[in-house]
């Protein structure tokens, strides 16, 4: 797992160009120093919108021509019909903003749409959207087979999402690049690499896993 710094879009990139990748959380407006930056080949990983027009702001940042990998939508439970079809549709527009240019969508989803958001999406056959991992996800496992990217805390406890083999990169909100460095450290010191889940995920794709018994791993498999 590797701990990237989340920063605000308006900070001056320049005291954190030793520390790519980054990720950018979305503050409405993008500091004059990134266009250079990103033409010094700096790796901008995701960019974390913040505000409830993720089409219109989805749009802004995209047409920064950051390169990004993964646009992180915060997606709350919707509370009717009419408000998932709306969700659905702006999800279906950035999708076809990202189309051709390698940006993959991830929700952030808020207490009480974990359940509600993926059923919505498998309805509606929506399996090229994945979802970014927080503490405040208690579940984790009905999403792991679509856990593109995470974000968390100093403190956060990150075993359980372990348990079930995530290795990707995790966002750890940063204003510091020392005190960042620092943060990160101990986190990679609790939490070191996971090369196999020490859990068998029950789903993929939302479809129940069958096991197959021909299939044995050495017992040293599941340790991280």
């Amino acid at each position: 797992m590797r701990f990237a710094p989340l920063i605000p879009s308006s900070f001056d990139p320049e005291p954190w160009l030793s520390l790519a990748p980054v990720m950018l959380r979305w503050d409405g407006s993008l500091h004059a120093g990134w266009s250079p930056a990103v033409r010094r080949g700096l790796a901008i990983h995701a960019v974390h919108l913040v505000g409830e027009a993720p089409v219109e702001e989805g749009l802004a940042v995209l047409h920064q021509g950051l390169g990004l990998d993964f646009l992180v939508i915060p997606v709350r439970r919707p509370d009717n019909r009419e408000a998932g079809f709306r969700l659905l549709g702006a999800l279906e527009s950035l999708l076809e903003a990202t189309s051709g240019r390698g940006v993959k969508l991830a929700l952030r989803l808020e207490a009480g749409a974990e359940v509600a958001v993926p059923e919505l999406l498998r309805q509606a056959h929506g399996e090229a959207v994945g979802f970014c991992w927080h503490p405040g996800i208690h579940d984790a496992e009905p999403l792991a087979d679509r856990l593109w990217c995470g974000v968390c805390e100093p403190a956060t406890d990150l075993r359980p999402l372990q348990a079930l083999g995530y290795r990707w990169d995790m966002a750890l909100t940063a204003e510091d690049p020392a005190l960042f460095r620092a943060q990160a450290a101990l986190l990679e010191a609790a939490h070191p690499a996971v090369l196999f889940p020490a859990q068998r995920p029950a789903t993929a794709l939302g479809r129940p896993v069958v096991p197959d018994d021909s299939l044995v791993f050495g017992k040293h498999w599941d340790r991280s």
